[in-house]
């Protein structure tokens, strides 16, 4: 009985690696498709002149928490943006440094008494400014209630029917805002299109722009260069043409106003408000019969910093998987309901099994099988059998997002970057992603234990920006 039971297991673990690989291949197919699909359209029609003056007003939304020594740069740099008519609308939050005095000190900042109406409930509001230097920048100062708090107050100030949210910390490309915008003018069904998320470790920005594309020193962030490009892609580039993608980045989206207030904002108590938001969207709309769509456009380019150490990048970890479980569990209705297409009977089962509940049965696996290997209930044929199917595929995987990369965009230029990131593909699947996992796995506890999540410290260096 207990041989039935080992094997019965043994084969369980191995076609759950099978079903989890299978999956991401049919992603990077569906992404090779449409990244072609895109690049012929890029190579017949150049977006900003063919929209140009015709764009639809963006309101930017920077959330700002103790920024105090980034915010000025950040919002010169946003200022700038090729793009035809946008407001920018800073949302301090409390801030117990100096994030307001440097605001007001650089841009000349005025009391602004504005009638507005609260459309979303939020933490009381001390002011608002505007700048007597840009006709086109506000500040919003406010009480402490966190991020999606923040961009809840921020939807009810903004003026224009779609919405940017932005981290202060992150650097736009010019046309980057001239990119995301493309499906809402394609297609009035479209409600909220995400953009790419790339690192700006090791790179050069210069007052807010960035000068040079290149790679981090240290290793850590080199690895989750190959994870970002395997995440967008081809896993957020897979889900877009089915209209199922789950997730567009807290770092860099754009969404229908009029949607965002219909479905009830962001929600104040998650910590993983971007992703929840957009599944919400998905459950009120599918199970209404409403039409729409969530699109990724993959050039429009987001720069971010990524950890550099293992305790902020574990925090960051922890919270993301944390975030994924809060998503999934409040809009649970829309898993395999008799209306929920792609996104409710494909897109939400893959999170469910192979991203919520995947380091809890993968790191099982290993330990399952290196424990029959050692005591000599299975060959080393078997155990080889089982790697190839866990690494191997995983390395595969890898190596297809780093060559979709370079057959597209190529933003890392030269032959030395190639080979960087392909050692950094073998170094990832060795230890890298099993640490990832345990990491996730503890975010898995944290959230069964309940009470609320910490946002937890993270450190920046901020060795890519150019002091001028």
């Amino acid at each position: 009985m207990m041989h039935r039971i080992i094997e019965l297991s043994e084969w369980g673990f191995l076609f759950y690696f099978i079903g989890l690989n299978c999956g991401y291949l049919a992603l990077n197919f569906l992404s090779l498709f449409s990244v072609s699909k895109l690049m012929r359209e890029r190579m017949i029609d150049d977006l900003p002149k063919v929209y140009s003056g015709l764009d639809l007003p963006i309101s930017l939304l920077v959330p700002a928490y103790n920024e105090e020594a980034s915010i000025a740069a950040s919002i010169r740099s946003m200022l700038q943006l090729s793009y035809h008519e946008f407001e920018i609308v800073v949302i301090n939050d409390g801030s117990n440094d100096s994030t307001l005095d440097a605001l007001k000190r650089e841009f000349s900042l005025i009391p602004f008494p504005e009638a507005y109406r609260q459309q979303i409930e939020t933490k009381p509001i001390r002011g608002i400014y505007r700048s007597t230097l840009h006709n086109n920048l506000r500040v919003i100062d406010k009480e402490n209630g966190g991020k999606a708090d923040s961009l809840n107050a921020g939807i009810n100030v903004a003026r224009y029917p779609l919405f940017c949210a932005v981290d202060a910390d992150s650097i736009l490309q010019r046309d980057s805002l001239e990119r995301v915008v493309q499906p809402f003018l394609e297609d009035s069904r479209v409600v909220a299109s995400g953009g790419s998320i790339r690192i700006a470790n090791g790179c050069q920005v210069s007052n807010g722009f960035l000068q040079k594309v290149d790679l981090p020193k240290k290793i850590l962030p080199l690895l989750q260069i190959v994870e970002y490009l395997r995440a967008f892609l081809f896993g957020r580039m897979g889900w877009s043409p089915l209209n199922a993608m789950l997730i567009i980045s807290g770092a860099f989206g754009l969404f229908k106003k009029g949607v965002v207030i219909e479905v009830g904002g962001y929600r104040a108590n998650t910590i993983g408000e971007d992703m929840e938001l957009v599944v919400r969207i998905h459950r009120l709309y599918r199970l209404a019969k409403k039409p729409y769509r969530i699109v990724f456009v993959p050039d429009p380019i987001c720069w971010t910093e990524a950890p550099e150490d293992l305790a902020t990048l574990k925090n960051q970890r922890i919270r993301w998987q944390r975030g994924l479980l809060e998503s999934l569990h409040l809009n649970s209705s829309l898993l395999c309901h008799y209306r929920g297409g792609a996104v409710g009977w494909l897109a939400f089962p893959f999170m469910l099994l192979f991203e919520a509940l995947g380091p809890l049965i993968e790191l099982t696996g290993y330990i399952f099988i290196f424990t029959l290997f050692l005591t000599g209930a299975i060959s080393g044929q078997a155990l080889w059998v089982f790697l190839f199917v866990a690494v191997g595929f995983g390395i595969l995987l890898s190596v297809s997002g780093l060559l979709l990369e370079e057959m597209t965009f190529h933003l890392y230029p030269r032959r030395k970057h190639f080979l960087l990131l392909l050692m950094a593909v073998l170094i990832e699947n060795f230890g890298y992603r099993q640490i990832n996992s345990w990491w996730r796995l503890i975010g898995i506890v944290r959230w069964m234990r309940g009470g609320k999540a910490q946002w937890g410290e993270m450190k920046r260096s901020g060795a890519w920006q150019i002091k001028s």
